[in-house]
Parts: structure tokens; sequence; C-alpha cells
């Protein structure tokens, strides 16, 4: 089973086990080794101390063989070697052996140490074995040994790093299972609430736990997520039921006018009756179109980008809009931003539109290039180029601003569907500013409404 199959808690727990496992081996070898060499530097001056006892007694030529022990519970393996090269005196354990050992000290130095594995020593184990020069009539060599120290230096000292470290990482793997099962109990009741959201009970959010952790920023990440789904799906729901409604509009016009007909087809004439459905046929097209562009902006579809004199796209879009009410142009020529002109024609006639449906006699275009303030709002680095379509009409209420701005909204005043509006050219002009990097506002006028774009500038 690959680790990645595991639970957290278990990767977790397994992991710091692991980890705290292999940090305690490392502690309890260097340990031992540190206690080792401390041991052999106490236990070869403990051997030394023997050969100098026996030294000091070769030196007043007291010797006796055997030689004596030092003590009854202390007898350390001794031989004497006299300048010959003959063991002269040992003790009882080394009666009759060879000289345990082969070198001497070196130069000025009158001691050395070393470790022979020898079969001269009755336990057949590793010595740490000193020699030392005593000069009388020659130099005589002393030699003196002990057992050399097993590596882990004494049994319960190896079995306490043992049973310590088998201790210690269950201790710490089980008190890390605990901590993770303990902080990913947020995030249980945080699935188990999302488990049982759906798209009939969107107003549900996660819980969100007291410490303020990164579960606690992850459940109020969610909850706004699970805000932003309720208000998409509010209104998709909107947008479905509008358009249905606006759709079933001009389809029941062009059944009722065609049964008409059938029932009574020798008194209509065929122009009559295509006069009568061309209206509904043009505001179908309409609505079909509107929406092929929103979901064209919706989904972020790339459009070819290049620099766009504002000026010269609006004297050709009012040129090629059939006007119902006078139109004054107050152009800034030289204006230009980077953009898509179609897209951009195609904002430009939705304001134009909207503004000659509900002005009562002018419509006002005004074109001119700001500085703008990178410090205060940096999608306008090299200036600003300002659209403003003003018309004289009624006007829209302040807390009504934004809400023009919804799909198949129409407001309940002079805004209203007798105008012939379907609700989309003001959502679809915005989107496009906002696609350009721009805004689309309503801004306070003296009379009527007032439009205006902001693009940033051309460089």
């Amino acid at each position: 089973m690959r680790l990645g199959n595991y639970s957290i808690r278990g990767r977790v727990a397994l992991f710091t086990g692991a980890a705290v496992g292999a940090l305690c081996v490392v502690f309890s070898t260097v340990l031992l080794f540190a206690i080792n060499r401390m041991a052999t530097q106490n236990l070869t001056k403990e051997v030394t101390a023997v050969g100098e006892l026996t030294a000091y007694y070769v030196d007043r030529g007291e010797i006796v063989n055997p030689l004596p022990p030092i003590s009854q519970d202390l007898i350390r393996p001794v031989q004497v070697v006299d300048p010959r090269g003959q063991v002269v005196a040992a003790t009882k354990d080394l009666q009759h052996q060879p000289v345990m050992a082969h070198f001497s000290p070196k130069g000025p130095q009158r001691v050395a140490s070393a470790v022979v594995c020898h079969s001269v020593f009755a336990s057949g184990r590793c010595h740490i074995v000193v020699a030392q020069h005593v000069y009388r009539d020659g130099d005589w060599t002393i030699y003196s040994a002990a057992p050399a120290l097993p590596f882990y230096v004494y049994p319960i000292v190896a079995a306490l790093l043992i049973g310590g470290t088998v201790i210690f990482t269950i201790a710490v793997a089980y008190g890390s299972r605990h901590t993770v099962t303990s902080s990913l109990r947020p995030v249980n009741a945080i699935r188990a609430q999302l488990d049982h959201i759906r798209s009939s009970n969107l107003r549900r959010r996660v819980p969100v736990p007291a410490a303020q952790d990164e579960i606690y920023l992850l459940a109020h990440s969610v909850n706004q997520t699970l805000d932003r789904l309720e208000d998409v799906l509010e209104q998709q729901r909107r947008f479905c039921s509008d358009a249905s409604h606006e759709l079933r509009s001009p389809i029941t016009a062009i059944r009722a006018q065609m049964e008409d007909a059938l029932l009574a087809p020798e008194d209509i004439e065929l122009a009559g009756l295509c006069n009568a459905v061309l209206p509904s046929v043009e505001r179908l097209q309409s609505i079909a179109s509107n929406l092929l562009t929103l979901t064209r902006l919706d989904a972020g579809l790339p459009c070819e980008r290049r620099a766009v004199d504002l000026a010269e796209l609006i004297a050709k879009e009012l040129k090629n809009h059939r006007m119902s009410r006078k139109v004054v142009q107050r152009l800034t020529p030289g204006v230009t931003v980077m953009g898509d002109q179609s897209r951009l024609g195609e904002l430009i006639g939705n304001l134009v539109q909207n503004a000659q449906r509900y002005a009562s006699s002018t419509v006002t275009v005004t074109l001119w290039c700001g500085d703008g303030n990178p410090a205060a709002d940096p999608r306008f680095p090299r200036g600003v180029a300002e659209l403003e379509v003003l018309d004289d009409g009624a006007g829209i209420a302040a807390d009504q601003r934004e809400t023009v701005f919804q799909r198949f909204t129409r407001l309940d005043t002079a805004r209203s569907r007798d105008a012939g509006g379907v609700g989309l050219g003001l959502p679809i002009a915005r989107q496009i500013a906002e696609s350009h990097g721009g805004t689309l506002t309503i801004q306070d006028s003296d009379r009527g409404a007032c439009f205006v774009v902001r693009l940033p500038l051309c460089s």
C-alpha cells in the first residue's frame, strides 16, 4: 500500500515516529560512543596506574613472582619484561605465558597503549595494554592490561537507551496522531456540512472554529464561496425566468397572429401578416443576439485588441443608428484606447439606444481625456478616456443605479417595458467596459441619466 493512500493522521504519525526514532537512534549511538570513549580513557588511566605501581617496585628491585594483585577485588594482568625481553614476573593468571604485547614506548615517551587481541589472556577477549619503560641497569618494560569495553559499555545503559527510544517514538507518534485528529475535527465538520448542501439549500454555511488558525480562514473562504455561489445561482434562476418570460411574449404574439390567419385565411393579407409578425421576430432576434453576446462575455472569449480612436468610433456609431432624438456631440479628437472595435461599438450603441429611448428631446454624448490617478486606481496608469452619455429624461434614483445593470431588469418608472428594451443592453455594456479594464457607472446630473464609461488610454 502506497504512503499516499494513508490518511493524513497516519502519514503524520508515521513520519514523526520515523523521524523521532531515527533521531533517537543517532543520539543513542553518539551517546554510547561518548560513554565508551570516556570509560575507555578512565580504564586506560586505571591500567596505567597499575603499571606505574609495578614500575615503582621494579625501580627499587623488589620484584616477586607471581606479582601480587593490587587488591582482592581488582586483578589486572601484569607482566615485567627485562632488558633481554624475558618475562621475569607476572600476575598469577599469566604465569608461564609469553609476552602479552610486542610494542614499547617510542622516543621520549615513557608510556604507550594499544588494544591487543591475544590468546595469552584466558578470557580470549581483547585487552587494553599499557607499556611503560623503567630504567634499572637497562630498559625494563612493564605491561599492564584490562579487558576492553564493548561498544555499549554496560548492558543496562544499552537497554535503557533502546527502551527509551521505543517508548519516546511511540509517545511522539501517538501525540502527533492525536494532535492532527483534534486539528482536523473542524475539517470533518466542514466536510459533513458541505455533503449536505444542495442547490435547494444553499443558505446553509459551514461551521467556523473558534481558534483563528488556518482552518478558521478555510471555513471563512468556504462560506464566502458559498455566498458567491448562492448569488450566482439566484442570478441564474432569475435570468432563466426572465429570459423565458421575454421569449414567451413575442412567441405568444406570433402564435396568436398565425392562428388568426389560419382561422380566416381569406381575410388575411400576406403583407399585413408579415408586417404584424415582423416586430415580434425582430424582438426575438434582438433577445437571441444579446444572449449570445452575454454568453461570449461570460466565457471570457479572447478578442482582437488594437488601437481604437474613440471619437471616430462614436461618430461612426451615431451615423449608423437611426436617431429619434436630437444628439449633441462633444468629442475630443485623438482619444485612443486598446480594445476590440466591434465590442466597443456595441457598448456605445447600447448606451446611445438606451439614452434616446428615455430622453425627452436631447441626448448629449461627450468624450474627453482625463489624467487619472495611478496611486488611487492602478487600472489607469497612463490616463483615462471618459465617455459620457446623458439624456434629458426622468433619470434614475440613486438607490436603483446598480439595479439597472442586472440582466432583464427594467424600472417601474418611465423606463418601463413600453419603451421597447429587453433589459440586456446595459449589462452587456458594463461587461464590455470591464473586459477592457474599465468601468461603467451612473453619475449625478441635473436632469436625466448620466452614464459614464472610463477606459484606460493607449500608451
